[in-house]
């Protein structure tokens, strides 16, 4: 091991091009997992800011931002199952933006109701947020998203025509992939969406089971119940959470994208480090050929070669950890939030390592070539 490390160092020039590589690898492995991270927790914001324990929606609904229009009396169906403790109406929809400077953005209308043990009101929504929400056709936006909004706290927009006011904003990077999250009370949300929602509907009903470990068994039960009827679907919300975040994955050009330029980045990264461990293999055979007439066993060469392409790619694991971190912190200048847990950092550096170490299994085609013979060439 000392020996391969010496090598290394002394022959340095050809192995900084491979660990080169595996840094960049690496780098962009985990990047690209950061960035489809990020884009789970964006597409189940919903779902996982709120204290719901099973969803109820329209029939096959594929994300919670797809929610389509239910009948309201569908909360009396499910009211009186003895294993719900509360059950809460929902809407969630689709809305025109209209800046105070006549600009527009699409937006996604949250209304909720405001009590303190409210199952749909996000945990971001404090109570001074809430009580400022009881002021009729009044809204509260994300900071992140004012600038796209075009407005301030205490400006008025207009969303699908009806005029509201900004009262307040949280603070928590609640941003969307299709557009900016706006909340507000059930009442607002009813008045503003009532030219898209059919009266007496709603998008979801939301329930708080009186053992929330039950919530994927009577999810299951109840979907059984209402099959013949054909008209909802329930979830739990770890299942709706899921169900959203792979439909984006998936189902959708950006999660492909993402995750195609992920493993493109494993390849590219494969290609250039086998190639330039197999050309400093293939330059040290004269010193290969020197041990082999010396009576080395070839096995201790072949394992010498796998320890550089250990040391290769630990090296260039090492090297990329700062860069991910650095350009992660370059991403949130510009408001993309790249999430780097710890799991996701091994994960990719024990990808890395095993690619270098495959790339060292590569090389060792030059090893098998070489006899003490060519010394006298």
């Amino acid at each position: 091991m000392n020996y391969s490390l010496s090598t290394l160092w002394h022959e340095r020039p050809r192995y900084l091009p491979g660990i080169g590589a595996v840094a960049f690898s690496a780098v962009l492995i985990a990047l690209q997992c950061g960035l489809l991270l990020g884009l789970f927790k964006i597409t189940s914001i919903p779902v996982d800011h709120t204290r719901a324990d099973v969803w109820i929606g329209s029939p096959e609904v594929l994300s919670v931002d797809l929610g389509r229009p239910i009948p309201m009396s569908q909360l009396s169906r499910v009211a009186g199952d003895p294993r719900v403790a509360v059950v809460e109406p929902y809407y969630q929809s689709f809305g025109s933006w209209i800046k105070p400077n006549g600009g527009s953005e699409l937006c996604i209308l949250i209304g909720c109701s405001l009590e303190d043990d409210s199952l749909g009101s996000i945990t971001e929504l404090t109570p001074e947020l809430r009580a400022a929400l009881t002021e009729p056709l009044s809204v509260v936006v994300d900071r992140a998203e004012r600038k796209n909004l075009g407005v301030n706290i205490g400006d008025y927009a207009e969303i699908n025509k009806q005029r509201v006011r900004i009262v307040g904003e949280t603070s928590a990077g609640l941003k969307s992939l299709a557009g900016a999250y706006v909340f507000c009370s059930r009442p607002t949300a009813a008045q503003v969406l009532r030219g898209v929602m059919p009266k007496d509907h709603i998008t979801y009903l939301l329930l708080k089971c009186h053992n929330p470990a039950d919530a994927e068994v009577v999810a299951a039960e109840m979907n059984q119940e209402y099959k013949d009827s054909h008209d909802m679907t329930v979830m739990s919300s770890s299942q709706f959470s899921t169900r959203s975040r792979m439909h984006w994955l998936i189902k959708t050009k950006a999660g492909i994208a993402l995750g195609y330029t992920a493993l493109l980045g494993l390849l590219v990264g494969a290609v250039v480090t086998s190639q330039t461990l197999y050309a400093a293999t293939v330059a040290s055979a004269k010193e290969f050929a020197i041990l082999l007439a010396m009576g080395i066993p070839r096995w201790r060469i072949t394992s010498m070669v796998l320890v550089q392409s250990f040391w290769v790619g630990l090296f260039g694991v090492l090297l990329a950890y700062p860069c991910i971190h650095a350009l992660a912190w370059l991403g949130t200048l510009v408001g993309v939030f790249i999430p780097l847990p710890w799991e996701l950092l091994a994960m990719s550096g024990g990808i890395t390592l095993v690619m270098a170490l495959f790339s060292g299994l590569i090389a060792l085609r030059s090893v098998r070539t070489i006899e003490p013979m060519s010394l006298l060439r």
